[in-house]
């Protein structure tokens, strides 16, 4: 054989090692807290503050159900790494745990209480810079906002796909679905881009005993914050109108349903 094929064979085996290597996709996922759905929600300091006080905090099941396990599908087809970040006390380092015993590779949890979207989206794109995909729920379950997967595009002037209900990678390009009004918008972008998924993107993953006793064992960094700007301020918080009781009409009774909707309600 010649030993100047074996060494061409060797180098061109190695290169493609070292671009495979390059290619490896790098994915995170920002993810929240956010109050059980059977929490009790008040007010405190003239209604200026929420009372968190016995609380229970969960991850943000659009974080968790379609951006974290999109994010690992990814992985698992194209290969590279899933990291999760993080803004929030050491209190939520077990939510944190739970998205590492799902799949993440790794963590991120900055070390501070976000004072707004604006404050979340500057702290979260600093430790963002630098992967391929960034994925966001479409919004947190309390606020409903959709504000901060926007600004991080914006502070990292990367391209912005929001409510995308499927996604699908080849290469550096994604080709993604949104539902709209009518319809079902597809749109294609390049890496690196921002994302936030609704309903549809993935299944839910249920993490099994290996993954919770291996989520141990990764990684959890914890870095401070960047100082808040103190652009955006919660004025205050108002409870929504207390539901008002239904009220029954026999079917045959037409002409007081009428009444009702035209005299009380004005609905006509």
């Amino acid at each position: 054989m010649n030993p100047d094929s074996d060494f061409l064979f060797i180098l061109t085996q190695s290169q493609f090692l070292f671009f495979s290597y390059l290619c490896l996709m790098k994915i995170v996922v920002c993810i929240s807290a956010t109050p059980d759905t059977t929490s009790k929600i008040s007010f405190r300091n003239n209604d200026t503050e929420y009372n968190s006080d016995g609380v229970t905090y969960i991850l943000n099941p659009y974080d968790e159900w379609y951006a974290l396990v999109r994010a690992l599908e990814i992985k698992e087809q194209l290969g590279g790494t899933v990291t999760v970040i993080h803004m929030g006390p050491p209190a939520h380092d077990a939510m944190i745990r739970k998205a590492l015993a799902i799949g993440a590779d790794d963590a991120i949890r900055i070390n501070g209480i976000p004072q707004s979207s604006e404050h979340a989206a500057r702290n979260l794109a600093a430790q963002a810079a630098g992967y391929d995909i960034i994925f966001l729920g479409k919004e947190t379950i309390e606020y409903q906002s959709a504000e901060t997967g926007a600004m991080i595009a914006e502070i990292l002037d990367m391209p912005f796909i929001s409510f995308a209900s499927k996604m699908d990678v080849e290469g550096n390009v994604a080709t993604c679905q949104r539902d709209i009004e009518g319809g079902v918008e597809i749109v294609q972008v390049h890496t690196p881009f921002v994302i936030s998924a609704s309903k549809g993107m993935a299944e839910q993953r249920i993490p099994n005993m290996k993954g919770i006793m291996g989520a141990k064992a990764k990684p959890l960094q914890v870095i401070e914050p960047l100082p808040d700007s103190g652009s955006i301020r919660y004025s205050h918080y108002v409870l929504p109108v207390a539901k008002k009781g239904v009220t029954m009409i026999d079917a045959q009774n037409a002409e007081e349903l009428i009444s009702i909707l035209h005299e009380k309600e004005k609905l006509f």
